[in-house]
């Protein structure tokens, strides 16, 4: 190979541990990545910024715009509603969810489905008395399933077609075109996972389970009117650094004082409110000036105007992984007081300010109103859900926003018009409409997504112009022996693999130029292998970090790492022995 061909060969590999193994994000390893071959000269700029003119690009980001519509009108918890009810037994319930789950993902993408009904299915599950952890990751793996069955269900499926559209415009998909795997795929998935799945899930408590009893971490202590402490800061009185626990709010006369800040001056009869061991209350008794509060009820039990409960799911993109809760300065970063820490199902015990924070960490939080709207499109947080009730949804709209979105389906099915410009209607019409104000349009769109998609466009060119994809292709097409169908395996299982440790998006977009080249070489149809592709990157079962929807489950859920093997793993198996024969009679080779 020449050298640009192995300089290139060498960042792709090099990219790989990088998403997998390190907290850094997808986004900033691809365009580092782009950046080193860039100034290598291994591609030119144009090349480099390819894909930040891809159709595929902005396809998936007018689609953001349309779900957030669907969200902001209420449009998904109406169906929520009145779709969940009240089943008689687990199956049954299995069945509301994961039936309408796997249907509304080939048509909305599968992330904010699964958001939204995360919360829905806690609450759910604790009226109907079941273990919501049997429900929480058949939720993603339905939601998954669902995607294969459109262009339109996960972006991977649009970045792959977009690809296809700009090297062979004859070869473009239709909408419903993968339907014909898609459909079976979910078939046979679902009833997979209603019959088998969820039985193979250990009993485990879940993040609902370990947080329903605030009081059972919270120490709460009165301050002597007559005493020491009265007009003296919270620094200056010795609260603000106690090892076994913190101050999380201020009782004061009926009102409620969160995140409270080290200048804040004691009053007497001022309710402390304190999160940590109960071992910290012996500390607190020996404290001069702080008497015990008999006033009954919990301050956490009560509903001021200027608090909520939070439940966050911390994401691997957060600063404050590694990091100590209290040396990171969370509370003052975020205006919000941490009151609990939960981990693989367990409440983490000990001072919680010396807790280092993990992905997949659930942390039960005090905070204001505005944190939930501020920080919900976060990428510090994959999941933020109220804990003691909710705003009601306003649903005036939501009936134009189903319609706009069936109108964008609807005009790219019959060919009216591209996915493209019927996507890019769409999401004007939700925003003239009023039915997805401008603010939330852009609060929609996942720039992780977006760029993880651009640069790794910038990959590819790199890999198919050095020659480095030609070589590769090379090589696969000796250990297939120039045997088509060997072929289709392996393309699957490469990806299969690759999505299990990186983005689906961004192995899709690496090995489309060596599946392509692979498939010219040979002087076969490349349209089983690029399908090979599209249904290969969406098997993302068996590790909580190949999809983002599995990740946002894993800490509600109480999930292990093994938990996601023991149930995917099969289903990754079902999905390929479903998927491979079917590909080559719809797409010959």
């Amino acid at each position: 190979m020449p050298l640009d061909a192995w300089l290139a060969f060498i960042a792709v590999i090099a990219v790989f541990p990088l998403m997998a193994f390190t907290r850094i994000g997808a986004d900033m390893v691809l365009l580092g990545a782009v950046v080193v071959l860039l100034t290598l000269g291994v591609i030119d700029p144009q090349q480099a910024l390819a894909g930040f003119s891809s159709s595929g690009l902005f396809t998936v980001a007018f689609m953001y715009v349309l779900v957030a519509s669907i969200r902001e009108t209420g449009g998904i918890d109406l169906i929520i509603r009145y779709v969940l009810g009240r089943p008689k037994d687990e199956g049954s319930a299995l069945r509301r969810l994961l039936v309408p789950v796997a249907s509304m993902s080939g048509f909305i993408n599968n992330t904010p489905v699964v958001a939204t009904y995360i919360p829905a299915v806690l609450s759910w599950s604790r009226r109907l008395a079941l273990p919501a952890h049997r429900f929480l990751m058949p939720l993603s793996f339905a939601s998954i399933l669902g995607g294969t069955i459109t262009l339109f269900g996960t972006s991977t499926n649009l970045v792959v077609n977009g690809m296809l559209a700009d090297r062979y415009p004859s070869l473009a998909m239709g909408l419903f075109d993968i339907a014909w795997v898609g459909v079976p795929v979910a078939v046979i998935g679902v009833v997979y996972l209603l019959v088998v799945g969820y039985r193979l899930l250990p009993e485990r408590r879940g993040a609902e389970q370990v947080f329903e009893n605030p009081r059972e971490f919270t120490i709460e202590m009165e301050v002597d009117a007559e005493g020491p402490l009265v007009d003296k800061t919270v620094e200056e009185a010795g609260l603000r650094h106690l090892q076994e626990l913190f101050l999380v709010e201020i009782e004061r006369g009926g009102n409620v004082v969160s995140v409270v800040g080290p200048g804040e001056k004691l009053k007497g009869g001022d309710r402390l409110v304190f999160a940590g061991t109960s071992a910290g209350a012996v500390e607190l008794q020996q404290m001069r000036g702080l008497v015990p509060s008999y006033h009954g009820e919990s301050s956490l039990e009560k509903d001021f105007k200027e608090r909520r409960l939070v439940e966050a799911v911390v994401s691997d993109q957060c600063q404050f992984v590694g990091q100590r809760i209290r040396e990171g300065h969370f509370r003052t970063l975020y205006g919000a007081a941490v009151l609990a820490v939960c981990r693989n199902g367990e409440r983490v015990a000990g001072n919680l300010g010396q807790i280092r924070l993990q992905p997949a960490d659930v942390l039960l939080l005090e905070a204001r109103p505005p944190f939930i709207e501020r920080h919900r499109q976060s990428r510090d947080f994959l999941l933020i859900s109220q804990v003691n009730g909710s705003a009601r949804p306003v649903h005036e709209k939501a009936w134009m926003a189903w319609s706009i979105l069936i109108g964008v389906v609807a005009l790219a099915t019959f060919g009216v018009l591209s996915l493209l410009n019927a996507a890019m209607l769409g999401a004007a019409l939700a925003v003239v409409t009023g039915c997805c104000s401008i603010g939330a349009a852009k609060r929609s769109l996942d720039v992780q997504v977006l760029l993880t998609i651009a640069a790794s466009f910038g990959l590819g060119a790199a890999l198919e112009n050095s020659g480095a994809a030609q070589t590769l292709a090379t090589t696969v097409l000796g250990l297939a022996n120039g045997d088509p169908w060997l072929m289709l395996v392996m393309v699957y299982v490469v990806v299969a693999l690759l999505t299990a440790l990186i983005t689906n998006n961004a192995a899709a977009v690496i090995t489309f130029p060596i599946v392509v080249a692979s498939a010219e070489s040979m002087g076969v149809n490349p349209m089983p292998y690029v399908v090979a592709v599209m249904f290969a990157a969406s098997a993302s079962f068996i590790t909580p970090i190949g999809y983002q929807t599995n990740l946002m489950v894993y800490g509600p859920g109480g999930y292990r790492f093994g938990d996601y093997l023991r149930v995917g793993g099969l289903l990754n198996v079902l999905v390929a022995l479903v998927a491979l024969p079917l590909i080559p009679q719809i797409w010959p080779f």
